[in-house]
């Protein structure tokens, strides 16, 4: 928009000032004004055209150095230094033919831009003289409307040239305003929405039928339905890409089902107020997201600022965490680095059950929480996550069924549908024509398997 109105009103000005000090050679100027604008245009153009043309074409062969220093070692080791220094002279072929046939076109273009240019200044001095030896116009008047007209023309002609980052800016502003405007179809902030102050945990998924925005045409479930008692633990157990993580995403209400309902205490989760109704979930997921901050305030993170000391390191004792925190030299004041990449992966899993366990939820969601982890790990991980699972109502979402065989429910998904539900004896107690039965046979094999290797 600067732009825009600098150019605007320098041609605007510049037009005036130079009918008034002197029309007659500003007629002549502002005819071939053009010219003039298309000479610097352009060079503007050329020259930026021939920069961004070298980069491309130097890419390759910056990538090839770039790698081959990166890679010194193993070069080395293979003797390869010939073989790279080849290499680097064939990738710059290409580049030195793209530059001698760039240089024939800046050659040509920015050479007769330039003589144009020349020759309509060489027609408004010998213009501008003859008005002056006719008495029209001074020599000062001559050069006031030269200067101000073709300093112009520079102007207009730097504008033209700027026209693809106008086309781009304007393009980024709209979609600025597309998201802007967006209207969100899960409002977490719906006033008018169920606020409870606790809730007993019942869940039950009625006759879902859904598929992901990013993969409409891809169904990942039809007239699905499962009910997760209150306080109690239920599995839920499959092949990857039966629809074990969307139920999570489901509760969580990360998204909506196209039809159907999710039932939280009998009540449509859409009626609820999403915030408040969230304070009652904690998630602990496969790859917990940690940030950079210190293990303490990780751990308060999502909590209300009510919380002390005392409660946060309770929670910390409770995950198997306070142990590892407490041999650390700062403790709870412990920086996490980036992203946690400070603490290995148990440490977050079990700080990320920590935080769960501070929340105090009615409904905890566990997906792959120990999937991630060594044996050792994994053990410690477990014994805090069958500590408060107990009385809550959670779900469970695991590859490892070693770690839910004390849920009180499993529920074993195919292809978005529940194929069996029960106990780990009970479904045990199905033999080799029950689906559970074939999960379990297939780990303890492959578990032999590598063991013995």
């Amino acid at each position: 928009m600067a732009l825009i109105v600098q150019t605007m009103s320098a041609v605007t000005i510049a037009c005036t000032m130079g009918l008034v000090i002197a029309w007659r050679l500003a007629v002549v100027m502002i005819a071939v004004q053009p010219i003039i604008i298309v000479c610097f245009y352009t060079r503007r153009v050329l020259l930026k055209s021939m920069s961004q043309k070298a980069i491309k074409a130097q890419g390759e062969t910056s990538k090839l150095a770039a790698e081959a220093v990166s890679n010194l070692r193993t070069i080395t080791a293979f003797s390869s230094q010939d073989r790279i220094l080849k290499m680097l002279e064939m990738a710059q072929e290409g580049p030195r033919r793209e530059s001698i046939r760039q240089s024939w076109f800046a050659g040509i273009g920015l050479g007769t831009s330039q003589s144009l240019t020349t020759c309509t200044w060489a027609l408004d001095f010998w213009y501008g003289s003859k008005l002056i030896s006719q008495g029209y116009i001074t020599a000062k008047a001559l050069f006031e409307t030269f200067m101000i007209l073709v300093s112009t023309g520079r102007v207009i002609a730097d504008a033209g040239s700027m026209t693809s980052d106008l086309s781009k800016g304007s393009e980024a502003v709209e979609s600025v305003f597309a998201v802007l405007d967006r209207y969100t179809t899960i409002e977490p902030e719906d006033l008018d929405g169920y606020n409870p102050e606790m809730i007993s945990g019942h869940v039950e998924l009625c006759d879902i039928d859904f598929a992901y925005p990013a993969r409409p045409n891809v169904m990942i479930f039809r007239a699905f339905s499962l009910k997760i008692e209150e306080g109690k633990s239920t599995a839920l157990v499959g092949q990857s890409g039966s629809g074990k993580s969307t139920i999570i995403g489901l509760i969580e209400r990360f998204y909506d089902p196209i039809e159907g309902s999710v039932k939280i205490d009998g009540r449509d989760i859409r009626s609820y107020r999403l915030r408040s109704l969230r304070k009652h979930i904690a998630l602990v997921s496969q790859e917990p997201s940690l940030f950079a901050g210190s293990i303490r305030e990780n751990i308060a993170y999502g909590a209300s600022d009510k919380m002390d000391e005392s409660q946060i390191i309770e929670a910390a004792i409770a995950a198997n965490a306070h142990e590892f925190i407490s041999g650390l030299k700062d403790g709870y004041n412990t920086w996490c680095g980036d992203r946690g990449l400070q603490l290995s992966g148990g440490q977050k899993q079990r700080i990320a059950i920590a935080r769960a366990i501070l929340k105090n939820p009615t409904i905890l969601l566990l997906d792959e929480a120990t999937s991630a982890l060594d044996s050792q790990a994994e053990k410690t991980v477990q014994e805090a996550l069958e500590r408060i699972m107990v009385g809550r109502t959670s779900v469970v979402v695991a590859h490892r069924l070693s770690t839910i065989q004390n849920c009180d429910q499993i529920a074993v998904l195919d292809k978005g549908k529940v194929v069996e539900k029960g106990t780990h004896q009970s479904l045990l107690a199905k033999g080799p024509s029950g689906a559970y039965f074939s999960l379990v046979s297939l780990q303890r094999r492959s578990h032999n398997t590598s063991e013995n290797i």
